[in-house]
C-alpha cells in the first residue's frame, strides 16, 4: 500500500504541500454521508456538485472544498488546504463511528490521529521526525503506524506520508485513487463552515 501512495504522490504532487485526509466508518446504519457531511459543515446542508476536484478548489475561493470518496459503509473526505479538521468536528464525527485523520501542509503539521465514541483517543503529532514525535491518548491505538515509520529511513518524508495513508486504508478499507482526483465529474463538496479550519 505503501508504494500505491508513492506512485499517487508522484503524480499528484501538488498534495504534498498540504492535504487534510479524514476518513469515517459509521457504527450505526442510520447515520448517512448526508448526516456526516451535515456535522464536517457545522450544522449545514453543503453544496455537493460533480466536478474536476483542482477546478473546483480553484473557483471556490474562501470555502472548503472536498473530494468525497465512499466506500461500502465508510467515506473519506479529502481537503487540499492542509488545515486540519479542527478537533471538535472530528469528535462530533466521531459520535456513533470511528474517525482517522491524516494532515499536512507546507510548514508541516503532519498529524494522525483516531477518534471514537465523541472523543479524540490517540493522537500524533510530527510524525515525520522520529526525534520530535508527540503522542497523545492511548498509544497502543497507533502503534501499528509507528511500526510502519519505523520500517523507514529518516529521511524518507514522502514514504512517511504515504504511510499514513496506508495506515488508514488497513483501518477503514477507504483508500485514495488517482481516478478520483483526475475526474471530470467527481463528487465534490463545498463547505461553508466559518469555525472549520
Amino acid at each position: 500500500m505503501i508504494d500505491h501512495y508513492r506512485r499517487l504522490f508522484e503524480r499528484h504532487q501538488w498534495l504534498l504541500n498540504g492535504l487534510c485526509w479524514t476518513v469515517v466508518q459509521p457504527l450505526d446504519d442510520d447515520l448517512t454521508v448526508d448526516d456526516l457531511l451535515w456535522r464536517l459543515n457545522g450544522g449545514r446542508d453543503p453544496e455537493r456538485r460533480g466536478m474536476y476536484f483542482r477546478e473546483a478548489e480553484e473557483l471556490e475561493e474562501g470555502r472548503l472544498v472536498l473530494l468525497l470518496v465512499e466506500e461500502d459503509m465508510a467515506c473519506g473526505f479529502l481537503s487540499a488546504s492542509g488545515d486540519p479538521t479542527p478537533d471538535a468536528i472530528l469528535a462530533e464525527l466521531s459520535r456513533g463511528a470511528r474517525v482517522w485523520m491524516t494532515t499536512w501542509h507546507f510548514k508541516g503539521g503532519e498529524t494522525l490521529l483516531y477518534a471514537a465514541g465523541g472523543e479524540i483517543r490517540a493522537k500524533i503529532y510530527d510524525f515525520v521526525f522520529a526525534e520530535r514525535l508527540i503522542e497523545h491518548g492511548d498509544q497502543s491505538i497507533l502503534a501499528d503506524f509507528r511500526t510502519l515509520l519505523d520500517g523507514l529511513g529518516p529521511q524518507d518524508y514522502l514514504g512517511k506520508y504515504c504511510a499514513a495513508f496506508a495506515f488508514i486504508e488497513a483501518a477503514t478499507g477507504v483508500g485514495l485513487e488517482t481516478e478520483w482526483l483526475e475526474a471530470e465529474e467527481a463528487p465534490v463538496v463545498l463547505l461553508d463552515n466559518p469555525g472549520r479550519g
